[in-house]
This record gives structure tokens, C-alpha cells and sequence, in this order.
């Protein structure tokens, strides 16, 4: 006799295990729900609802972790942290509707929570293009036509050598092509926005001529992200998540059926890096998210239409920047696809000995498998070849058997 733990994160992991046991086939969609554990913390709830939360959970076999204040009988709000498999969290759900304050709504939401987290797949609008993902990751490769990227800096400065590197990243298998007039590395100096149109606009047209392929513009400006969707685009990356083109960027991205990355970004690129501080980043850029969206959606961009991209580097510190790629998995809460841009950047530096960023390969494509295990669509990268072939053989261990 041999036992040994096995890992299931999702219904689709124990449905599998299970019937690996010879069950019979209808009992496994019965016992499934049995075998996978989740925890949801519960923000600002009523000391009173608290109280009833824990009491039903432990009726049904699970947990729930309130404040010594709701033990203390205390007026006020606190976190709940619910602990549970999705059988027990399934049946707390049926209970909560009858019950009082506001525990109707809490049930709403974690049904939508849990429903969103759970997700495997989206379908991405972008223009005329339609993106299935899920599965394997989709690679965006970067396309820096800029003089001081800190990456590869004046390397395609050049329009002709530009579209000649995104033919070639098209080739390596990448699916999006994001191409940037601008660098957002920190302290980075501003370019007019006349510059940066005549930087981006011969590459995106050059490009557009040669392949089918989805084509990003990288920027925050709304005349530059107009003058991009013209002239071939269809997706805008914009490192304030529409907040400094507003509502300019938002309908010039809604006129072209555009997709949008919404990226969070703490202060600019001239001021990100100095003493970046968070409560609990993750939650923070998680409240940021849940904004956003319900900006860009009252500003005419459909839901499938919308990516974020927590920004790894963009004002936060080494720690944050761990945290926010331990806890990705929390960010498919949000119900739409997440993208991660961590491609060479400092903090692979940081934690390899000062390795310069012509030697960060490895260390980005460790990044980049973690953050497509837990639940990133797309992955930002300037190393297409490398990063495809990465992402096939997790693919084929994903997925084999």
C-alpha cells in the first residue's frame, strides 16, 4: 500500500482524480465539489453578519475566521476569511438569502466571485480579431521604437528594422504585437505626443501591410492611441488604465471596438519608485481593478474587450512584486484576463546578483511559467522564441494523461 497527497486546485483537477478511482462516472460530478478547498476574505462585513457566518460554516463543516470584536459582541465591521470546500461554500450560499444584514448580498457575490475565479477561458474582442484565451498563455512581444528603452534601447529606431523584428516575433509564435513610442521605465523623460506618433505610426502601418496579425499601441495618450487604431491597431495598452486620457481615450478605444489593458500604476514613471507603500498590494490593485472596469464600461468598452495588468515594477518594491506573482491566482477573481509584463525587468536583477538586462532570460521565463500557472492570459515579453517554447512543454505537462 502507497499513499501520497495530490494537489487539486479547480473542479476540473478532481473530477479527473477522482475518476482516476474507477468511480462511476455519475458520482464523480457529485464528489468533485467535495475535493477542492477555497478561501474568500470577506471585506467590511456587519459584526452581526460576521457572527452569523462563522456559526453557519461551522455547521456545515467549515471554518470562518472573524475579528475578536464580533466574539465580543462589538457594534461595527470587519473581515470575514471563509474556509471551505465548494460543496460546504455551495450550501452556505442556499442559506444566506433568508438571513439579515445584508447577508443576501454576500451570497450574491460570492457566487459571482467563485464563478469568475473558476473561469478557464475568455473570449478577447480586439477590432476585428477575436482571441481565444485559455489554455496555453498568449505571448505578446515588445516592440520598443524608442531611443531609451531600458531594455533595447534605439535597437528599432529604424521603422524598416522595427517591422522586421515584429515579422520576426510573428513568426516565433507571438499573437500580439505591442508596440511602444514612449519608455515607462522609471524617471523615464515624457515625449510629445507629436513625437511619439511619428515614432509608432510608419512601424503599425509597415507591420499592418505584411501580416494579419492583432497590433497593441503602448501608450497613455489619447491622440496617440487614435492616430494607432487608424492606421491598423486594435488593442491599447495604457499604463494609467484610462486615467489621464479619461474619457477621450475611452471613447477613441469604444469607436474602434478596441481591446484595453488596464494596467495599475502607482504615481507616474518620474515618481513611481520613490518609497512605493501598501496596505496589502494585492487587495489594493485588486480595488483599483474593480474601478477601472466599472470605468470602462460605463465609457462604452465592453467587458470582453478589457485586460488588466497588475504592473509589476510600476511603484512597487521588490516585495511588492513578489507578492503580487505568489498571489496572480487572486486576480482572476475580477473576471477578465490578466496580463503579466515582468519580461527582463530589475527585480529578476535583484534577485540574480545584479545580472544586467542582457542576461535576464532565465529568470524571466521562471516568471513568466509561475505567472501562467496561476491564471495569466497573456504574458508581456521581448523573448518570443524562448517564452513559446516554454509554454508549449507546460502545456503538454499541463495537459497530458
Amino acid at each position: 500500500m502507497k499513499i501520497r497527497v495530490i494537489e487539486l486546485d479547480d473542479i476540473g483537477a478532481a473530477r479527473q482524480a477522482i475518476a482516476r478511482t474507477g468511480a462511476d462516472p455519475y458520482s464523480v460530478s457529485i464528489m468533485a465539489p467535495k475535493a477542492v478547498f477555497k478561501a474568500l476574505f470577506v471585506e467590511n462585513v456587519d459584526n452581526r453578519a460576521a457572527a452569523l457566518l462563522k456559526q453557519e460554516m461551522l455547521s456545515l463543516g467549515g471554518e470562518a475566521a472573524v475579528s475578536e470584536k464580533v466574539s465580543r459582541f462589538e457594534k461595527g465591521f470587519s473581515g470575514v476569511l471563509l474556509m471551505g470546500t465548494l460543496k460546504i461554500l455551495g450550501q452556505l450560499m442556499k442559506k444566506l438569502p433568508v438571513q439579515p444584514f445584508g447577508l443576501k448580498a454576500v451570497a450574491e457575490e460570492l457566487g459571482k466571485v467563485l464563478l469568475d475565479h473558476d473561469k478557464q477561458s475568455f473570449c478577447l474582442k480586439a477590432g476585428n480579431f477575436t482571441l481565444k484565451l485559455g489554455g496555453r498563455a498568449l505571448v505578446m512581444g515588445i516592440l520598443n521604437v524608442t531611443p531609451d528603452s531600458f531594455s533595447d534601447a534605439g535597437n528599432y529606431r529604424d521603422a524598416d528594422k522595427a517591422v522586421a523584428r515584429a515579422l520576426e516575433m510573428a513568426r516565433e509564435g507571438a499573437g500580439i504585437i505591442d508596440v511602444g513610442g514612449e519608455s515607462s521605465r522609471p524617471g523615464a523623460r515624457p515625449v510629445s505626443e507629436k513625437e511619439e506618433i511619428a515614432r509608432v505610426i510608419p512601424v503599425i502601418r509597415g507591420i499592418a501591410k505584411k501580416i494579419n496579425i492583432p497590433l497593441s499601441i503602448d501608450t497613455y495618450k489619447p491622440s496617440v492611441a487614435l492616430a494607432a487604431l487608424r492606421s491598423g491597431a486594435c488593442m491599447v495598452n495604457d499604463i494609467t488604465a484610462l486615467r489621464w486620457g479619461g474619457q477621450r481615450m475611452a471613447r477613441a478605444a469604444a469607436k474602434h471596438g478596441a481591446a484595453v489593458i488596464l494596467m495599475h500604476m502607482l504615481g507616474t514613471p518620474q515618481t513611481m519608485q520613490k518609497k512605493p507603500a501598501y496596505r496589502d498590494v494585492v487587495a489594493e490593485i485588486g480595488d483599483f481593478f474593480e474601478e477601472r472596469i466599472a470605468f470602462a464600461e460605463r465609457s462604452g468598452i465592453e467587458r470582453e474587450k478589457l485586460l488588466i495588468d497588475p504592473g509589476i515594477g510600476f511603484g512597487k518594491t521588490l516585495g511588492h512584486n513578489l507578492e503580487i506573482l505568489k498571489r496572480f491566482g487572486e486576480f482572476k477573481s475580477l473576471g477578465v484576463p490578466a496580463v503579466a509584463g515582468l519580461s527582463r525587468k530589475s527585480f529578476i536583477g535583484e534577485l540574480s546578483r545584479g545580472a544586467p538586462v542582457s542576461e535576464r532570460l532565465p529568470g524571466s521565463l521562471s516568471g513568466n511559467i509561475w505567472a501562467a500557472m496561476n491564471g495569466a492570459s497573456v504574458l508581456r515579453v521581448h523573448d518570443v522564441k524562448e517564452t513559446v517554447q516554454a509554454l508549449a512543454v507546460l502545456q503538454g505537462i499541463a495537459f497530458s494523461g
